[in-house]
């Protein structure tokens, strides 16, 4: 059996990974600055760290299943890329927002949005576009 190759998804998934790597030390940062071992501690700086991890983690997950499902279904296309470097550029735009650079917190709100409503619309057209190239097969009974 060949195996399925999505190297948007792939790449998206591995960039993804990094990122959430690169979040979670971001947090550990501040916990040791803090001496913050559980919780927030009312430290503003860390919940707003923690934020954007968790912002990234409750977005992250959509993004790649409708990136993965797309590229099966129509193959890997151009837009895929730039939507899946969109969602990345955005998602570390906001981390820099959570820290005080407002710009880059509604960057990455407006661009996390526009990505992720995008792809699931055009996830959604997927079957009814389909359904409109789709070819009747005529069965014909040759056994008599």
């Amino acid at each position: 059996m060949d195996a399925i190759i999505l190297p948007v998804t792939l790449a998206a998934a591995a960039a993804c990974a990094l990122l959430n790597a690169w979040l979670t030390y971001r947090v550990g940062q501040v916990r040791r600055a803090e001496k913050i071992l559980v919780g927030d501690g009312g430290s503003t700086r860390l919940t707003a760290r923690m934020r954007a991890q968790l912002n990234f983690v409750e977005h992250a997950p959509f993004v790649l299943i409708l990136l993965g499902l797309i590229e099966l279904a129509v193959g890997t296309e151009t837009w895929l890329w730039a939507a899946a470097a969109l969602f990345v550029a955005g998602r570390i735009l906001h981390a820099f927002g959570m820290d005080g650079w407002m710009p880059g917190r509604a960057i990455g709100i407006v661009v996390t949005l526009l990505v992720t409503v995008g792809l699931a619309g055009y996830a959604a057209a997927i079957p009814y576009l389909a359904f409109e190239e789709s070819q009747t097969i005529e069965l014909v009974d040759v056994a008599s």
